[in-house]
């Protein structure tokens, strides 16, 4: 991929299950791309952290004979199905799996959100959100892992105000951000101002893109074709130094919080195509300035 002269080498990757339910589906996906990296959320529509000892041998084996490098695991740590009213030792056990088995696959980034309210008003909402990173930081900082906090849901999900405060508050190497390009515009918020607020604090992006259809329904596209302003988001991010990776999560027809649909891996590659289109604009190398 050739890129716009000043822009940093960015690593790209993507969510592997969004390509394909199978792993050899999501290898072949990001080969297909000449990428070398997957993020990976489910194999065979099962988390990371759930599949069982020989699966995930299995899979760590087929990573390395590929030569595909993981970028990070989508965990389900604070996700919508898990409400702060349910039982914190699912948590602490799914980081604790996940920490060993990062370790084999050499990623140390877990992705993590802040909980839906289970019913509960937003003081004691936010005083238990704390509570519980802040006693998952602490363990992910032992094992040397870092939590990415997504802007997706939970206590924090939506408001730059409330993730800054978790990461100040709780003071934790181990916890930084997450910031999904397209999620502002399936939440309802802008994405760019935000984006401005937390920007020191990204260590993993999410990419993808999406407009508003008929009845209020959200339909995502590929970087650059929807309302997200992906390319604004971009130059921001180069402006400000950012070295991670860039994840494309395009949505085309999986959508994990929905419950529906399945990998697509022709949607997935030319998603992964236009972000390299993007990429390659001019314009990248000016940080933002129009």
């Amino acid at each position: 991929m050739a890129l716009a002269e000043g822009v940093p080498q960015v690593r790209l990757a993507g969510l592997g299950d969004e390509a394909a339910p199978d792993l050899a589906g999501q290898i072949d996906a990001v080969a297909e791309l000449g990428w070398n990296r997957l993020e990976l959320r489910t194999i065979g529509g099962t988390p990371v952290a759930a599949l069982d000892e020989d699966a995930f041998r299995r899979a760590a084996g087929h990573l390395e004979r590929a030569g595909t490098a993981v970028a990070a695991v989508a965990s389900k740590i604070g996700d919508w199905s898990r409400p702060v009213t349910g039982d914190f030792a699912d948590d602490v056990r799914e980081l604790e799996v996940l920490a060993r088995r990062c370790a084999v696959l050499g990623a140390p980034l877990v992705r993590v959100m802040s909980y839906p309210h289970g019913g509960l008003d937003e003081p004691e909402w936010g005083r238990r959100v704390r509570a519980r990173l802040r006693e998952l930081a602490r363990r992910a900082e032992d094992h040397g892992l870092v939590l990415a906090h997504e802007n997706c849901a939970g206590w924090a999900g939506e408001r730059a105000d409330r993730m800054l405060d978790l990461v100040a508050g709780i003071g934790s190497p181990a916890l930084r951000l997450l910031f999904d390009i397209g999620n502002g515009v399936a939440h309802g918020y802008p994405p760019l101002p935000m984006l401005r607020e937390i920007v020191p604090h990204v260590v993993h992006v999410h990419v993808k893109d999406a407009r508003a259809g008929a009845r209020g329904q959200v339909v995502f596209v590929p970087p650059g074709e929807g309302e997200a302003r992906v390319a604004e988001c971009l130059d921001v991010l180069f402006r400000n130094g950012y070295g991670g990776v860039l994840s494309i999560e395009p949505h085309v027809k999986l959508q994990p919080h929905l419950r529906s649909g399945t990998g697509d891996r022709e949607g997935f590659v030319a998603c992964g195509r236009a972000l390299e289109r993007l990429l390659a604009r001019p314009a990248c190398a000016a940080g933002g300035r129009r």
